[in-house]
């Protein structure tokens, strides 16, 4: 029977101490630095706490609009709940308004992040055709004034997290990369692909690296693009020498890539998550998502994550099913108990198809 109750998890000496950054946020480290890239309505508070405990060096919150935060709108400024145990952690804001960027400032700064990120990436049609996200990267040199404002006016490191460029035929990302550096952000956040690839294709690492490796470049730069285990991230880390990895999607239902990539630099094996410690650590993260929420939002933002915990065991469909239809947690809790009742005479291997 499982009980009722948030889980204290006691995470690997390895964990704790392999990439710490410096008192002084500077984005470097001995080691490659591994964040948790801001994915909307995923990397909320719960979320992020959990990726830290299990390894996570540097987090983002979700991006939030700066129209928001200056209309002060109850969901933008819940976006921003920050704990100590969280950091180093940072806001990530969007727009295309120069104004409105430097406004939001002051809420940004009211909750005292280690930094603050502007979002020039994300590529949905509905920040982008705005001007907002990947779609500034059509108006480089405004992208360029609203990034110099931002950091003249902020009163901790400002970052950008950005793409390729728009399209193939105006892939920017080395010059844009200098240029940002001459207006003073702290670090350049890359994800391989361009505007309008949105998530398709794969993920242009080489293009990352030629940055890094660029001698004119002097800032930590990292990489974000199609990692979804752990042998992934080692890899980029070790062709192209960025100075930190970025994981999104690939840490959703499996905070464990963060643990797991250091136990590969290491020299270390990978660990073998077993069945029971997966819906422990869903669960979690479900009581995590309602004392943060409230029980009706925080069962919604949890059905993004379920498939995910469980992906590859078998017969869990008639699980899903029952997660995603679940209402109250008086119907959940009991599932979690059938879920771990059915595999435990199975271990990881043999539970998946």
């Amino acid at each position: 029977m499982i009980q009722h109750s948030i889980f204290v998890w006691s995470i690997s000496i390895i964990v704790a101490n392999f990439a710490t950054l410096s008192s002084i946020m500077d984005f470097t480290s001995n080691s490659c630095i591994l964040g948790l890239s801001p994915m909307d309505d995923v990397t909320d508070f719960p979320f992020r706490s959990l990726c830290k405990e299990f390894g996570a060096d540097i987090l983002y919150t979700e991006f939030i609009a700066a129209e928001g935060l200056n209309h002060d709108a109850f969901k933008s400024k819940r976006k921003m709940t920050i704990s100590d145990a969280q950091r180093p952690v940072g806001v990530q804001i969007f727009g295309a308004d120069e104004k409105e960027l430097i406004k939001c400032l002051e809420s940004v700064e009211s909750v005292s992040p280690d930094f603050v990120d502007i979002n020039w990436g994300c590529p949905v049609s509905k920040v982008a055709s705005r001007g907002a996200g990947s779609g500034m990267l059509k108006d480089i040199p405004k992208l360029l004034k609203i990034t110099q404002s931002v950091v003249r006016h902020s009163s901790v490191p400002v970052t950008v997290k950005t793409r390729l460029g728009y399209d193939d035929d105006s892939r920017c990302i080395a010059t844009l990369a200098r240029q940002l550096q001459d207006v003073g952000i702290a670090m350049l956040a890359i994800h391989g692909r361009t505007k309008t690839q949105m998530y398709r294709g794969l993920a242009d690492w080489k293009a990352i690296g030629e940055v890094k490796n660029d001698p004119q470049i002097h800032i930590p730069i990292y990489g974000n693009g199609d990692i979804v285990e752990a042998r992934q991230a080692v890899g980029m880390y070790n062709r192209y020498g960025v100075d930190g990895v970025l994981i999104g999607r690939g840490a959703i239902g499996n905070p464990w890539i963060f643990e797991q990539t250091k136990r590969l630099m290491q020299g270390l094996p990978e660990r073998e998550i077993t069945v029971a410690e997966r819906v422990d650590v869903c669960l979690k993260h479900l009581l995590a998502s309602i004392d943060f929420f409230g029980e009706h939002t925080g069962l919604i933002v949890m059905k993004r994550h379920y498939a995910a915990y469980f992906k590859g065991l078998y017969n869990f469909k008639q699980f899903r099913t029952l997660l995603m239809e679940a209402r109250t947690m008086d119907e959940l809790m009991p599932l979690f108990d059938r879920i771990s009742d059915y595999y435990s005479d199975k271990d990881g291997r043999e539970a998946c198809s």
